[in-house]
C-alpha cells in the first residue's frame, strides 16, 4: 500500500507540474490570455506541495520524479499536442520508469 500511495503522489505531482506549466506555456508561447498564468502558477505551487508528501528525502524523490515526469510528458504530448510517441519514446520512457522504481522502491538494508 505505501508504494501505491507513493505512485499516486508521483502521478498527481506530475499532472500538476505539466498542467500548470502548460497553462503558462499557452500564455507565453501561444499568445493566450495572461489570466492563464494565475491558475498555472497556483497549480505549480500545488505540485511543490504534493511532492513533499513522498516518504523519502528530497534528493531521492526528485531524482525518481524525473522518470515519472518524462513518461507523463510523453503521454501529455500524445493526448494534448497529438504527437504520437515512437518506439524510442516508449523505450526511453520505460527505461526512465525502471530507474525511478530502483531509486524509490528497491529494498535497502
Amino acid at each position: 500500500m505505501p508504494i501505491l500511495r507513493s505512485l499516486l503522489f508521483f502521478l498527481l505531482a506530475g499532472l500538476c507540474e505539466i498542467g500548470g506549466g502548460y497553462l503558462i506555456w499557452l500564455w507565453l508561447k501561444q499568445g493566450k490570455t495572461a489570466w492563464l498564468a494565475l491558475p498555472g502558477g497556483a497549480i505549480l505551487i500545488l505540485y511543490g506541495i504534493v511532492a513533499t508528501l513522498q516518504p523519502a528525502n528530497f534528493g531521492r524523490v526528485y531524482a525518481a520524479y524525473g522518470g515519472v515526469f518524462i513518461v507523463l510528458a510523453i503521454l501529455w504530448g500524445w493526448q494534448v499536442d497529438h504527437v504520437r510517441p515512437d518506439r524510442f519514446d516508449i523505450l526511453g520512457g520505460a527505461v526512465c520508469l525502471a530507474g525511478m522504481g530502483i531509486i524509490m522502491y528497491w529494498p535497502r538494508g
